[in-house]
């Protein structure tokens, strides 16, 4: 195990000791992607309200984008005989052995957002990314039916999610009529890297009219891109997850839609989960959290929450 990853979990154990954590209620654990994106954080937060609610304490590593840190957070959480572990996965597949530790030292393990393969986790918590990629490209196609598409993309292919974002919502889109995929550029789920890549597209591709982003990095970055190159009366941007920034996008008319998924209510339903579980309860194998599919017509709802 790396040192600063040894110091974080050991910081975080510190802190909850010090707290009485293993005299009051359950102590959990949330293994994290970063905490850069606000969707994670959002996550954090709603995991933190609901074991505040029940008097549990909830301990919270952030990887920093490094899959190999959340396996040696997994790790040092199985020592510590948390009773249970929630995990976004950065490396849905590499995650797995770590996963099949706590189950064998009798610790629950739910999993947040990321798709894992069949394994001993108990539930499976977020939003049927494939179905709302389909379905957020019968959107798109429905909105520009009386025209042609010229679709450009900015993904994370490091993220197994967001590929199944991008590839059930090309699949999808290319049913309709008059649709060409023209680039594809990987910002890597990281903001600075997002918006160069997304510049790129943009300068690469002048006769582009739509972009499609599969995160809050690459749709920030989308958003900015399209502003810092004049190009919102020729461009709309689709994709996932709402900022402030991006609702100036949605009040401007040149971001089309946004699926806005619940991350507070995932982690929320991650931390009651593992509490029903700890408890000796049954939980639903998969836990599912609805999208909203967000334009000019509904997104005054959200603005409070992105102030």
């Amino acid at each position: 195990m790396s040192r600063h990853v040894m110091m974080a979990v050991t910081s975080a154990f510190a802190v909850l000791a010090a707290t009485g954590a293993y005299a009051e209620g359950k102590t959990f654990a949330l293994v994290q992607i970063n905490q850069q994106a606000l969707f994670f954080n959002q996550i954090n937060e709603g995991a933190q309200k609901a074991a505040d609610a029940s008097g549990d304490k909830l301990a919270i590593f952030n990887a920093n984008n490094d899959p190999q840190a959340q396996n040696s957070a997994i790790e040092t959480f199985i020592q510590q005989k948390v009773d249970g572990i929630a995990v976004v996965a950065i490396d849905v597949n590499g995650i797995m052995p770590a996963v099949q530790q706590a189950a064998d030292a009798g610790i629950p393990v739910v999993a947040i957002d990321a798709i894992l393969p069949d394994g001993p986790q108990k539930a499976q918590i977020g939003v049927d990314n494939a179905k709302t990629s389909e379905d957020f490209a019968k959107f798109v196609l429905a909105q520009n039916k009386d025209g042609e598409i010229k679709m450009g993309q900015v993904v994370a292919l490091n993220s197994f999610i967001q590929n199944i974002r991008k590839d059930s919502f090309n699949t999808a889109l290319q049913a309709g009529p008059n649709v060409s995929l023209i680039g594809e550029v990987d910002g890597q789920n990281v903001q600075d890297v997002a918006l160069g890549a997304a510049e790129n597209l943009l300068t690469a591709n002048p006769d582009m009219n739509a972009v499609y982003a599969t995160g809050e990095p690459a749709m920030v970055a989308a958003v900015a891109a399209a502003q810092s190159q004049g190009r919102q009366d020729s461009v709309k941007v689709y994709g996932w997850d709402l900022t402030s920034g991006v609702i100036d996008g949605i009040d401007a008319g040149f971001v089309g839609g946004v699926v806005q998924q619940d991350p507070a209510g995932m982690g929320s339903a991650a931390v009651e989960a593992l509490a029903k579980i700890s408890a000796g309860e049954e939980v639903e194998k998969v836990i599912s959290v609805p999208a909203t599919i967000v334009t000019k017509e509904n997104v005054d709802q959200f603005r409070e929450t992105f102030k």
